[in-house]
């Protein structure tokens, strides 16, 4: 049994093997006839620490040990998937043979869901084609020539690679031999005007989304625009001279009067009432000057005042 066989492996090695020989394991299978190599001829684990099996007591995991039913690795995404024959309806693909190179393919352009297809039997019509390349996608349309090629246009792009993989394939119609009946299909990407025009009016929508997105974080992070300054109107004005007079508001109003000046509402009909309400900002500002004056004033008799009292007091300390 595998337990068996487990047990044994560890029984069989000689503890006198030093810990940092690789082989160690290798040797005790292969002294137990059992296969230390993998699939590739490579060894299973070439990384393995022979200390830590030791230590632990666990056997190596072989997945070639009778009875574990381990899965053998996985084959690595570089190597070619081994095709297989396809059956269809009305015809039969058989696999390219696998020690030959892939079929060479021209440069994939943007946004292509088209493939041309050559190498069709005379006898091919497209029901036929629709019946082998819709197992790829769903297809738009098929532009069959007279010749043996056609080109086919799916729904989607990645529907394409699927048509890819069926190059190389030989097909045959039924179960018939006739030269008429077979061929070897050659798939490729083709380059179409509709797959292009689609692409670009993808890639537009995708740049108007980015400037949209752009331009919500560029709002988000702007400062709040000052509320819009109101239309040049005598209820307006009316209002703005009442404010010009209170201290509270001047500064409100005087920005206002400032807008409506540089947008040109002054004329003939308005003036008196431009005239009356600089008339009174500038009484405004004059009596801020002349308070401002005022103040420094007293500031200034108020520092001499202190300075007199402080050196008094400096000179009783002394």
């Amino acid at each position: 049994s595998a337990d068996g066989g487990a047990n044994l492996n560890l029984d069989s090695i000689p503890m006198g093997l030093p810990m940092s020989d690789p082989t160690a394991w290798a040797t005790a299978m292969n002294n137990l006839g059992m296969a230390p190599m993998g699939m590739t001829g490579q060894p299973l684990l070439p990384d393995f620490d022979p200390a830590l099996g030791m230590m632990t007591g666990i056997p190596p995991i072989n997945p070639m040990m009778p009875g574990l039913g381990i899965v053998p690795p996985p084959i690595p995404p570089d190597m070619p998937a081994v095709k297989e024959i396809i059956h269809c309806k009305s015809c039969t693909l058989f696999p390219p043979n696998p020690h030959l190179p892939p079929p060479a393919t021209r440069e994939r352009p943007p946004g292509c869901k088209t493939v041309f297809v050559g190498g069709l039997p005379e006898n091919g019509t497209e029901q036929i084609i629709m019946e082998v390349f819709e197992q790829c996608g769903e297809v738009i349309a098929i532009r069959k020539s007279k010749k043996n090629f056609c080109h086919i246009r799916f729904a989607e792009e990645f529907m394409v690679d699927k048509a890819l993989y069926l190059s190389g394939y030989r097909i045959r119609l039924g179960s018939s031999t006739d030269k008429k009946d077979t061929g070897r299909l050659h798939v490729d990407f083709a380059q179409a005007r509709d797959d292009l025009y689609e692409w670009e009016c993808k890639q537009r929508m995708l740049a108007r989304e980015e400037r949209h997105r752009r331009r919500l974080e560029e709002e988000r992070f702007r400062p709040p625009s000052p509320p819009p300054v109101v239309h040049y109107s005598d209820h307006e004005c009316s209002i703005v001279a009442e404010k010009l007079k209170d201290d509270t508001k001047f500064l409100e109003a005087i920005q206002t009067l400032l807008t409506w000046i540089e947008r040109g509402e002054v004329n003939r009909r308005t003036a008196n009432n431009f005239y009356s309400m600089i008339q009174s900002a500038n009484s405004h500002i004059r009596r801020l000057v002349n308070e401002k004056a005022a103040h420094e004033k007293e500031m200034e008799e108020a520092k001499e005042k202190f300075k007199l009292a402080l050196s008094g007091i400096l000179v009783q300390c002394e």
